[in-house]
């Protein structure tokens, strides 16, 4: 059998939805450039997706939250002579708590990785697919972007941002040829809460996803060229009622849902 010439790059690979984006697109015979600061893991991971098939797997070990990442990132990929057919950008994390109480340097960290290393990787990718007049991109957001939500203050925002960018380069870009889809998760079983510093509520014990559907969903979201997608009914029905839900009222209902047992 011969290679599959398709390569997707996957940012945050090391765990929790990029794992699973890897082994979704691995699955679909795509050869993979993985991207995140931990290598060991990607490594691991790598050796399981190519057991038994016919593709191709890099890791590169990236600290994706600083300037210029996106201009170094396309720089070293197509040094390799890759080019990249399918961008998910799902590097991210968030931080629990009162905004004031959050240590600064680490909510600029958040903010630089989860919106400036997005933009600035979506432009390079983005613009060398638009050039090529071909390419899929799907931004990883959050159902924390459809309304502001306390003791997650600035991460819904920039999760905000991410919403409102990628339906708005879903149209531009179109017409050239690139695909971009919005994947907006609620809670999932993955590392968020730990690394956020958040004890899981009963709510979010109630309604928390599997990884791998909801990285099925995103995929199936992105092959159909749908702007953007809510997984899960319950997910999908919170987005929905909020068109219909005062602005104070949303904020309050979050901020209850938000609160430790």
């Amino acid at each position: 059998m011969e290679k599959s010439p398709k390569w997707a790059l996957v940012t945050g690979a090391s765990s929790g939805f990029g794992a699973d984006f890897a082994r979704a697109l691995a699955e679909q015979g795509y050869n993979l450039v993985l991207v995140a600061r931990r290598v060991e893991p990607m490594e691991e991971l790598a050796r399981e997706l190519q057991q038994g098939r016919q593709i191709s797997v890099k890791v590169l070990g990236m600290d994706l939250a600083r300037p210029g990442i996106g201009i170094e990132l396309l720089r070293r990929i197509t040094e390799e002579g890759i080019a990249i057919d399918t961008l998910i950008s799902n590097a991210g994390f968030g931080l629990f708590g009162d905004f004031i109480d959050q240590p600064l340097a680490r909510t600029l960290d958040m903010l630089q990785l989860n919106v400036l290393a997005l933009t600035e990787i979506t432009h390079a990718f983005g613009g060398a697919m638009a050039r090529r007049g071909a390419g899929r991109i799907l931004l990883v957001a959050s159902i924390g972007g459809y309304q502001a939500t306390p003791t997650y203050a600035a991460y819904s925002a920039s999760k905000s941002y991410v919403l409102l960018f990628g339906e708005a380069l879903h149209e531009e870009l179109k017409p050239r040829g690139v695909t971009v889809t919005v994947l907006s998760p609620g809670i999932t079983a993955t590392e968020f809460l730990k690394v956020s510093g958040q004890k899981a509520t009963r709510y979010q014990r109630l309604v928390m996803m599997r990884s791998r559907p909801v990285v099925n969903i995103g995929l199936r979201a992105l092959a159909n060229k749908r702007a953007s997608i809510v997984p899960g009914w319950i997910n999908a029905v919170t987005a929905f009622s909020n068109r219909f839900m005062p602005r104070s009222v949303q904020r309050k209902v979050a901020f209850s849902l938000m609160r430790n047992d």
